[in-house]
């Protein structure tokens, strides 16, 4: 089965060796792609990979409440949308902890969901999660077997995300 680690932006890179150092992140087999931020750089990326290719989404998130440079393994993906209510399809992830996992420590890793925005979020009543702008639509490609590790990069500040990642604009 193919595998690849899913990052929105090249300045991502450093949290592949974190995870690698931190975490015991294995994956050397893995084919790493950066898609772009958000929906359209995400389809555009990922709309011609096997279903059953196994992906590792890694990358930067905000929260309301957790601290800065926490680990967070997602446990399932929706989309922010705090001013609306709509039925949406739930979007799980599996485990990035499974048997065999390529992750030999994890126990300083928090699980939560991901609320996916399209832009960046900057206030929330939502608490113990975090924000992201591309794992929902990676999600909604219908891929089998995906899995995310989230480091938290600030509190809902764009400055301080822009302080650590030099990201997007």
């Amino acid at each position: 089965m193919a595998r690849y680690i899913i990052m929105a932006e090249e300045g991502e890179r450093v949290l592949l060796d974190k995870a690698r150092e931190t975490l015991g992140l294995g994956l050397s087999d893995a084919t790493l792609i950066y898609t772009g931020v958000g929906a359209v750089n995400i389809i555009r990326s990922l709309q011609h990979l096997d279903r059953e290719a196994e992906l590792f989404n890694i990358g930067y998130a905000g929260s309301a409440n957790f601290d800065l440079g926490t680990w967070v393994e997602v446990t399932e993906a929706r989309l922010n949308h705090p001013n609306v209510t709509y039925p949406e399809p739930e979007l799980p992830l599996e485990p990035v902890f499974n048997n065999p996992s390529p992750i030999t420590s994890h126990q300083s890793v928090k699980q939560s969901l991901c609320f996916t925005g399209t832009d960046f979020v900057l206030a929330s009543d939502y608490k113990d999660c975090v924000f992201d702008m591309e794992l929902a639509f990676i999600a909604a490609l219908g891929f089998k077997h995906l899995h995310s590790l989230k480091y938290v990069s600030d509190n809902l500040s764009l400055h301080a995300y822009h302080d650590l990642t030099h990201g997007v604009e």
